[in-house]
């Protein structure tokens, strides 16, 4: 399996946007969260949170090829269960259906971050005080941060989570790595 400090060259090299490159941090910091509550290896599901969108520049137009390129830029350095995740992130387009927790877990987990991270940016204290109560009222109003899927973050309680839960959980992951993605 790729070492983090091979990834995050990866990344480097395949994600020029700051904000992309923010977005996978985030991911790979609620995986390894998801990875470390529900017992399952945590540098494997940070690995692929991190690594998920690694095509994401060169998809962005081609929609049903996203997820399954960075699959195949990745074999060979992550286990299939990982290249199958890549690929199930974007099911919709993609055909992978998922199916196994690591499925599920990059899929709501890479998705919450867009809730959380917009969440920030509009309180004056960014991160720090953040909750699930508060979090959980955003993903009420549709018209806040309108691109975020919030059925796809429901998709939690497939890994027996409710969502206050699941929310304490990934809040607390981006809130950990805060001043590397802007949040602090």
């Amino acid at each position: 399996m790729i070492a983090r400090a091979d990834a995050l060259a990866l990344l480097s090299t395949h994600v020029p946007e700051p904000a992309l490159q923010a977005h996978c941090l985030e991911s790979e910091a609620v995986l390894r969260a998801l990875a470390a509550r529900l017992g399952h290896d945590e540098e494997l599901w940070a690995l692929t949170g991190l690594l998920h969108d690694l095509d994401y520049a060169t998809t962005k137009d081609a929609p049903a090829r996203h997820g399954l390129d960075s699959a195949e830029l990745l074999a060979g350095k992550l286990p299939e269960e990982a290249l199958q995740a890549i690929r199930a992130h974007n099911a919709e387009h993609t055909g992978f259906a998922p199916a196994t927790p690591l499925d599920y877990a990059l899929r709501c987990g890479e998705t919450v971050t867009g809730l959380i991270h917009a969440n920030a940016l509009v309180r004056p204290a960014r991160m720090d005080g953040m909750d699930a109560k508060s979090l959980k009222k955003k993903m009420k109003d549709k018209a806040f941060a309108a691109s975020v899927n919030r059925e796809v973050i429901g998709e939690c309680q497939k890994l027996g989570l409710e969502q206050a839960e699941f929310f304490g959980l990934a809040i607390a992951a981006v809130a950990s790595i805060a001043g590397q993605v802007g949040l602090a």
